[in-house]
């Protein structure tokens, strides 16, 4: 009879799941844990003045003897965007692929990072030994090159974590999808699949990147004048594709947006992007040249408000305009929230007269997604024919379309797990189940701020931006308790002063009474006077206004 085992593995994410971006998972056994990727995300609406956010990574630092090493699966900010932040709190090895790990290079630098950082470059022969875990891995294909999937041979069996992915039959830069190998790692068994859920909802196979490249070359041949287009900086394929389509039609490029100018640097240097000789050219050249000879290559396609493409389109772009009858390609589609910002973007390009191609409406398949579509999920589903399934990488109801489509293919509905951030799925002697939770949530940056802004600060600046603040300072003597000068109200965001004089009088008398009350009952502790201010004034001014500033009591004593 075989000895069972008494230590379990546990499988959690502690970002990427339930949302998009800042994907970070991790894989336990015993005393060795496996992070792969460590992303970050973009702020949602109500988190106001944040810049960006990361995975709360508490539990791994309290286990930080145990993290073997982080392994990257590709380039992608929402996979390497939180490293700078994490790495500072976890110094462990760190496992990429040439390109990821030239991306990753530019962030550590910039962070002084480098030379404390051991990285080690892999490829999909590379086999890792990391504790009791072994991590090999296979090529996919994804809108970046150098992409991986990563099988971790654990003491309980195989979990594989496909990284993003689609299958493309005619990818541009000819790296093909690893079938053979996935196919082999599904024959020797694989115990858990954490799959890429992006595009579970899109029913069929997701375009060929080769397609869009046809697009843009018809498009650049048909304009009569420059042509602008804009796409995420680390889609190489796609920028490479445009230097490819400009070659083809006789035009010169210039880049414009800083992520877009590093993504082009590093790429070339690093061989994974050919740029024909004397194509390149500065932005300030391109008014030399005949406008039918141009393409502006920028960031900006998801309408952020500080982009080269934005402020071409408001003409606040120091070294170029967007002129009437020029073409401008938006080549990608809105991340979920930012659809209103392309749209501004959009109509502020028509209203100077330019001609532009973007979304799915578009007449021309200027972009096809990086995931794999239903028919492609399930591929995979049937090449690694997992017992245990784990749908990550999207929101809920991607997740879920996901767990659907792994029923479909006859994995049972006791086998799959739908997780949250924080959820472990335990399996111990072959047996999976949800276990308990371990520590996760957003870690909020804001300026150099790590994870000091809070729920209360974004309360407070809620507040703030909807009904404004009223200062009220005064001065009191300290022998008698007598008020010697104010209250003097400050209002910023509530009323427009000169029109409410009435109204902050009143509020001026009511404050007076209040301090004089409560100093004539020997109230003189600061922390009771200011409450009942707040308290007499926000009542006051609610009746008067249905609004509720936030109320700032200063109080002095001379």
């Amino acid at each position: 009879m075989s000895k069972k085992n008494i230590d379990k593995l546990l499988i959690f994410a502690l970002g990427g799941v339930g949302e998009i971006g800042k994907n970070m998972y991790c894989v336990q056994y015993a005393n060795d844990i496996i992070v792969i990727d460590s992303g970050l995300k973009f702020p949602e609406e109500d988190m106001l003045g944040i810049d960006i956010v990361i995975p709360d990574i508490g539990y791994l630092t309290e286990n930080r003897d145990k993290v073997r090493g982080i392994i990257i699966t590709h380039g992608h900010e929402d996979h390497i965007g939180g490293l700078p932040y994490v790495l500072k709190h976890l110094n462990v090895p760190l496992y990429a692929t040439k390109l990821t790990m030239g991306l990753i290079e530019a962030k550590l630098k910039e962070a002084n990072l480098l030379g404390t950082t051991n990285r080690i470059l892999i490829n999909s022969e590379s086999v890792l030994s990391l504790g009791v875990l072994t991590a090999t891995f296979f090529k996919t294909n994804h809108s970046i090159p150098d992409s991986v999937g990563v099988a971790l041979d654990t003491p309980e069996g195989v979990v594989v974590h496909t990284g993003d992915f689609k299958f493309d039959q005619t990818p541009v830069n000819d790296q093909y999808a690893d079938l053979h190998r996935m196919a082999e790692i599904g024959k020797k068994g694989v115990l858990a699949l954490l799959s890429d859920s992006t595009n579970a909802e899109r029913p069929g196979y997701t375009g060929s990147e080769r397609s869009v490249g046809v697009e843009i070359e018809e498009v650049f041949r048909k304009a009569k004048q420059r042509v602008v287009i804009a796409t995420f900086a680390s889609n190489i394929h796609r920028v490479q594709q445009v230097f490819d389509a400009a070659a083809a039609t006789n035009r010169k490029v210039t880049v414009i947006g800083r992520s877009m100018v590093n993504v082009v640097s590093i790429a070339s240097e690093l061989g994974y992007l050919h740029i024909p000789d004397g194509m390149l050219i500065e932005p300030e050249e391109v008014n030399k040249l005949a406008a039918d000879r141009v393409v502006i290559l920028s960031t900006g396609s998801q309408g952020e408000p500080m982009s080269a493409l934005t402020r071409m389109a408001r003409s606040t772009h120091r070294k170029i305009d967007i002129l009437p009858g020029d073409t401008v390609i938006i080549a990608a589609t809105p991340i979920p929230g930012n659809e209103r910002y392309v749209g501004r973007t959009v109509d502020e390009l028509f209203r100077i007269g330019a001609n532009v191609i973007y979304g799915p409406g578009s007449v021309t398949g200027v972009h096809v997604s990086g995931h794999g579509s239903q028919e492609e999920l399930k591929l995979m589903l049937n090449l690694m024919k997992p017992k245990y399934f784990i749908p990550i990488h999207g929101e809920y109801r991607m997740l879920r379309q996901h767990g659907i489509l792994a029923e479909s293919v006859g994995i049972p509905k006791e086998d799959i797990f739908m997780c949250d951030i924080g959820d472990t799925v335990e399996i111990q002697n072959g047996v999976a189940r949800k276990g308990s939770k371990v520590q996760s949530g957003n870690i909020l940056i804001d300026g150099l701020g790590v994870g000091d802004v809070g729920n209360i600060v974004l309360r407070d600046r809620k507040l703030l931006s909807q009904d404004g603040i009223l200062v009220v300072v005064v001065t009191l003597s300290k022998q008698d308790g007598k008020i010697l000068s104010g209250p003097d109200i400050i209002s910023r965001g509530f009323v427009y002063v000169r029109e409410s004089e009435g109204l902050l009088e009143e509020a001026n008398r009511i404050v007076t009474n209040t301090l004089t009350k409560l100093m004539n009952e020997n109230v003189n502790e600061w922390a009771s006077l200011k409450t009942n201010v707040k308290d007499v004034l926000g009542r006051f001014l609610y009746e008067q206004t249905r609004r509720r500033p936030m109320i700032l009591p200063i109080i002095m004593e001379v």
